[in-house]
């Protein structure tokens, strides 16, 4: 099933973005913290049959569940990750701003999931 591929994927890229932090690489860690979130954006969309293949369109996600919940830290969080995702452009961030933003990272992914697993 193509909506639990993404959920897995999403679980072993913050695993992933913790190991690459803890090994110095903090540009890979951010990349791997944005490609978390957005890979369990995906999960959802893919489930509800929403669209979901561009950057635009998992924005589009995330406010749509922000409107069905009232939860507008879901936005807020996802911001944080699209911060992860320029600092990989960028590498300006230190290592401390980008594990407490892998923390976010965690948050928004513990408050989507249950999204997935409940439809």
């Amino acid at each position: 099933m193509v909506t639990q591929a993404y959920q897995t994927a999403s679980r072993q890229l913050i695993g992933q973005a913790r190991s690459e932090l803890d090994a110095g690489d903090v540009r890979q860690a951010s990349e791997k913290g944005w490609g978390a979130a957005a890979q369990m954006v995906k999960a959802v969309g893919e489930q509800r049959g929403w669209a979901h293949r561009g950057h635009a369109q998992l924005f589009r996600i995330v406010e749509r569940l922000v409107s069905e919940t009232g939860d507008a830290d879901i936005s807020n969080l996802f911001q944080v990750a699209s911060g992860l995702h320029h600092n990989f452009y960028e590498d300006w961030d230190t290592a401390q701003n980008v594990g407490r933003g892998l923390g976010e990272v965690e948050r928004f992914l513990d408050k989507l999931e249950p999204m997935v697993a409940g439809g």
